[in-house]
């Protein structure tokens, strides 16, 4: 069918940044969890913002609340190349506790406190995403499949294992992909009817028709007995008198091949970016029909030189963000932010390095996780003896150890 742009102007999107990650502590100390450096160059929040932008979705408020100085100055800095001329924004939007003395609730509260918003822009439709999760979709698609059957809303799903079912909200659909059932995090989900052992999974990722979206947040708002979330309350309530359609992120034309990360703990964070290293990834960043932007600016490129003790430095399937140097070091398997040093004689394999780290000599380290900013003294090993690790660090269920940037070393 193809959109006009005039129709994806109708479309307004909110992007919810407000959660505090604590499963991800202690990345998300003093950083929301959107605002997490992830693949080398780019911040978690990136991946859905590109979406945006590449689906033409470029009127975009970012909903904050928990730690957001970092998140707030990344999205002025790489973000601000659209054009308020052609009605084109990523605006920031704190809490305003425009009712008493109050955070936000859960999800539907977060939009709910924000109904003026809605009442300004007066869109046709809403778009609601996260912004940490690690995944490529042209929500221009969605939108188009949402127009043609017709939906009061859609959901965004992911068929996943019955084992996996636990951790989502999981749907049940008839021949015409209307959504019959959604129960959150069931113990016993349906199964998928023509699917060996897999269900509908969802992502989180909410298409409405405004004026469905503000009836169903004033009614939630009112009742007595709710969580204030989309999964728990808002949709099973809606799929019961509503048109709330199915769309799965794998259907023809969608661009990421189906992948789709939860970066929501720390080795579900780790892993997601060692599937990056990957000979022919899964996820492409180096798609250019798909960008994903970053906020690297003028940095120089990276380097692999010989150190003054006459070591050659090299890397192996690895990513290399600009102002890298390896001077001396070996580098394997992993993901090192920018304007790291690694020097003579250390090792780093299964590592994610994040930006401004300083790695001394004779350092190793194995399948870690290193805060931005933190200096490695020399002779240091981690990830060796988890036992000993375990002192110092925190060492995920996986046997990643987290090294924060304020760490006793």
């Amino acid at each position: 069918m193809g959109l006009s742009r005039e129709q994806t102007g109708d479309i307004l999107t909110l992007l919810l940044a407000g959660g505090r990650g604590e499963r991800l502590r202690p990345l998300t100390e003093r950083r929301a969890k959107p605002a997490v450096p992830f693949g080398s160059v780019y911040r978690i929040i990136d991946f859905t913002l590109s979406n945006c932008v590449n689906s033409f979705f470029r009127r975009i408020y970012v909903l904050t609340q928990y730690e957001s100085v970092s998140l707030n100055r990344h999205i002025r800095q790489v973000w601000g190349m659209l054009s308020p001329e052609l009605g084109e924004f990523v605006d920031i939007v704190p809490p305003q506790q425009r009712l008493p003395n109050r955070w936000y609730l859960g999800t539907a509260d977060a939009v709910f406190q924000n109904l003026y918003i809605l009442q300004q822009e007066r869109p046709r439709w809403v778009l609601l995403v996260g912004g940490d999760h690690i995944y490529k979709m042209d929500y221009a698609l969605l939108l188009e499949e949402h127009i043609r059957c017709g939906a009061d809303a859609s959901i965004v799903c992911i068929d996943v294992p019955l084992e996996e079912a636990g951790k989502f909200g999981v749907m049940t659909v008839d021949d015409r992909q209307r959504i019959v059932e959604f129960r959150e995090k069931p113990e016993d989900p349906t199964p998928m009817s023509d699917s060996n052992g897999r269900c509908l999974a969802s992502m989180g990722i909410y298409l409405f028709n405004t004026d469905v979206l503000v009836r169903a947040l004033v009614r939630d708002a009112k009742s007595p007995n709710t969580t204030h979330d989309f999964g728990h309350d808002v949709i099973p309530h809606l799929i019961r008198e509503r048109t709330v359609c199915a769309y799965n992120i794998k259907t023809e034309g969608q661009p990421g091949n189906g992948y789709w990360r939860d970066v929501g703990t720390l080795d579900s964070y780790w892993q997601a970016n060692m599937d990056l290293i990957a000979r022919h990834a899964e996820f492409d960043l180096y798609d250019e029909n798909w960008p994903m932007r970053s906020g690297m600016g003028h940095r120089p490129p990276a380097k692999i030189c010989v150190s003054t003790e006459g070591t050659m430095g090299r890397f192996e399937q690895s990513l290399l963000a600009p102002g890298v140097v390896v001077s001396g070091g070996q580098v394997q398997r992993s993901i090192i932010g920018p304007r790291v040093e690694i020097h003579n004689d250390s090792q780093v394999d299964e590592c994610v390095v994040m930006g401004g780290c300083h790695i001394g000599k004779r350092v190793r380290l194995r399948r870690a996780i290193i805060e931005e900013s933190t200096t490695i003294p020399d002779g240091l090993e981690i990830g060796f003896d988890l036992d000993r690790d375990r002192e110092r660090f925190m060492v995920t269920e996986g046997g990643v150890v987290v090294v924060p940037s304020r760490a006793p070393l």
